[in-house]
């Protein structure tokens, strides 16, 4: 995966779903990009981003287009203006981040907004377990993985021009409010763990209402690697960040430790120390002594997370089942609502507090 032709390997020509005016884009480009006067040649990223991701070529210089998909979208759907925003706002925080360069609101330029950023070249690890690693790149990674988390939340986003960004403060309680009505609303089958969760939840909210900003998706798949060192180079995939708890971030990036998540295996019964990953203790201590705060007891972060997801799959399955997703989608993704859920609660009850 190190060199340009393994990673040109995921490039496919413009899907027919996705083509827009490449003539009007390269005239809007000339002038605000470097290279850009060049002729400009386009492919698509291969991957099911739910932002269309291209690469725009000038001669020797690649950049990286996102942008909204085409057809009528929810308001607050594929926001890449958020995310050019947010990844703006971050440069000089010490985040390894893309270098933004182009914002463009504009319907009437390629039929949706975009944004262009600098071309990162690496590697990623979908693979939690880094299969094709070894001892020292995985500690290192991992090592890293947990410093980029503790830069981001101790950036001070009012400062970095993000106060409104997201609402600041009550985050668990509004997100279990969200989380518990959109499970209520496309059940369809009784899972008692889900049940006792919705009702676990609320009674015991963490005291602190923290507020800092959040990726919202921050794991390992979303990190680019240096192609030949363990160092990484970039966070990617900031669609889902806003203003919140910064122990919900945490709690989302641990759950490889706590079980398997759609086909893709998770860290449990693996020989952690033998891989050279740290086990669950030692990354909950590494990032409480980067972020300076004091050790806690994790149980409803990772609990959570746990809960979020299996209230996400619900709505999956449901509307599979109502016809508006794929079957095979709706099954595979069904079949982990119970799982994450009995997940959930077991660690509440391992914690004694049940």
């Amino acid at each position: 995966m190190a060199d340009q032709h393994q990673e040109d390997a995921g490039l496919i020509p413009v899907r027919d779903a996705h083509k827009f005016d490449e003539a009007a884009l390269a005239d809007y480009l000339r002038g605000k990009i470097d290279g850009a006067s060049a002729p400009m040649a386009v492919r698509q990223f291969h991957g099911g981003q739910s932002n269309p991701t291209f690469v725009l070529t000038f001669g020797e210089t690649d950049y990286v287009l996102r942008k909204k998909p085409p057809g009528k979208l929810l308001p607050s759907a594929h926001a890449v203006e958020r995310e050019y925003r947010v990844q703006d706002a971050l440069a000089g925080s010490g985040l390894p981040l893309a270098e933004m360069h182009v914002l463009c609101e504009d319907d009437s330029v390629i039929g949706t907004p975009f944004y262009v950023m600098e071309r990162k070249r690496g590697r990623v690890f979908h693979d939690v377990l880094m299969a094709d690693s070894n001892p020292a790149e995985r500690s290192a990674v991992y090592d890293q993985m947990n410093e980029c988390l503790a830069i981001l939340h101790g950036v001070d986003y009012q400062a970095a021009g993000l106060a409104d960004f997201g609402k600041p403060g009550s985050y668990f309680a509004r997100q279990v409010g969200r989380w518990s009505k959109q499970y209520v609303a496309s059940q369809s089958r009784d899972i008692p763990s889900m049940d006792r969760l919705i009702e676990w939840m609320p009674e015991h909210l963490p005291d602190d209402d923290e507020t800092t900003i959040v990726h919202g998706d921050f794991r390992l798949g979303n990190l680019m690697v240096h192609p030949t060192k363990p160092e990484v180079v970039a966070v990617f995939d900031w669609e889902l960040s806003t203003l919140g708890h910064p122990l919900a971030d945490l709690g989302y990036n641990v759950m490889p430790y706590l079980m398997d998540h759609l086909g893709h295996l998770g860290l449990q019964g693996a020989d952690l120390e033998g891989l050279g990953i740290p086990d669950l203790d030692s990354y909950l201590t590494a990032y409480c002594r980067r972020a300076g705060r004091s050790e806690f007891d994790p149980t409803f972060y990772m609990a959570f997370s746990l809960f979020r997801s299996a209230a996400i799959v619900e709505g999956v399955y449901a509307r599979g089942v109502a016809g508006n997703a794929s079957s095979s989608d709706a099954q595979r993704y069904g079949a982990l609502t119970g799982p994450y859920a009995e997940r959930a609660w077991s660690l509440i009850e391992a914690a004694g507090l049940a």
